[in-house]
C-alpha cells in the first residue's frame, strides 16, 4: 500500500500516512477526478471504513484531504455518529492529525503560515479559504481552469456540464452570475474552477 500512496504524497508524509491508514483501517481508494469533492469518507454496509481522494489532487492538497477523511472516521469513532460531520468535534481532530504535518519538510515555506492559519479554525473545504486555495492552486499542473473571483466582470464562462454564465457582481461573499441561454441568476463561490471563454 505505501508504494500505492507514495506517488500521491509528498515524500516526508509517506510513512506517517501509511501509519495513520494502518491505525484506523481505512480502505483507501485513489478515484478518478470529481467536480463536487476532493474526498470523501463512508462506513461501508460491512462496516469497513472506506476513504476515496480524487487521482488528479496535487499532493498538498491530497494530503489535507486524505486527513480530512480520516478526521472524519477519527471523530466518529471517538465522539459517536450523531456529530455534526464539519463540528467542533471534528475541528479538534482534524487540527490534531493535521498540525504534525505542517512542516517545511512537507510543506514548501509560502504555504506554511496560510496552513498554520488556516488550521486554528479548519473549514468544510479548504476551497473556502480563498488565500490557502490560490496558493495550493499553484502546484497544480497546466489547466485551461480558472477562479470565478479571477474573472473580469462580464466574461463568459463554462462550468463543468457544459453550462454558460456571465460573471456579474459580488453579492457578499459569492458571485451573482447570470446563465446566458435561460438569464437565470445563480450565486458562484469565488473559488469555483471554471473554463473562461472568448
Amino acid at each position: 500500500m505505501k508504494h500505492i500512496i507514495a506517488p500521491y504524497l509528498p515524500e516526508h508524509a509517506v510513512d506517517a500516512v501509511f501509519e495513520m491508514i494502518k491505525i484506523y483501517g481505512v480502505h483507501l481508494k485513489i478515484v478518478n477526478d470529481r467536480v463536487t469533492r476532493h474526498g470523501d469518507y463512508r462506513r461501508t454496509p460491512q462496516g469497513y471504513h472506506q476513504i476515496t481522494v480524487n487521482a488528479s489532487l496535487n499532493k498538498y492538497r491530497f494530503l489535507i484531504t486524505l486527513i480530512h477523511e480520516i478526521a472524519h472516521l477519527a471523530a466518529f469513532e471517538k465522539y459517536g455518529r450523531n456529530i455534526k460531520p464539519h463540528g467542533e468535534e471534528w475541528k479538534l481532530v482534524f487540527q490534531k492529525l493535521m498540525v504534525p504535518f505542517i512542516r517545511p519538510e512537507i510543506f514548501p515555506s509560502q504555504l506554511l503560515p496560510l496552513l498554520a492559519r488556516h488550521f486554528r479554525n479548519p473549514k468544510a473545504s479548504s476551497d473556502t479559504d480563498a488565500t490557502l486555495a490560490l496558493a495550493l492552486k499553484q502546484f497544480d499542473g497546466p489547466t485551461d481552469k480558472h477562479y470565478v473571483f479571477e474573472l473580469p466582470f462580464g466574461s463568459r464562462f463554462r462550468i463543468h456540464n457544459g453550462k454558460i454564465f456571465r460573471k456579474g457582481a459580488q453579492r457578499m461573499k459569492r458571485y451573482e452570475c447570470m446563465e446566458v441561454s435561460t438569464g437565470k441568476i445563480y450565486l458562484f463561490n469565488p473559488n469555483a474552477e471554471v473554463e473562461l471563454l472568448p
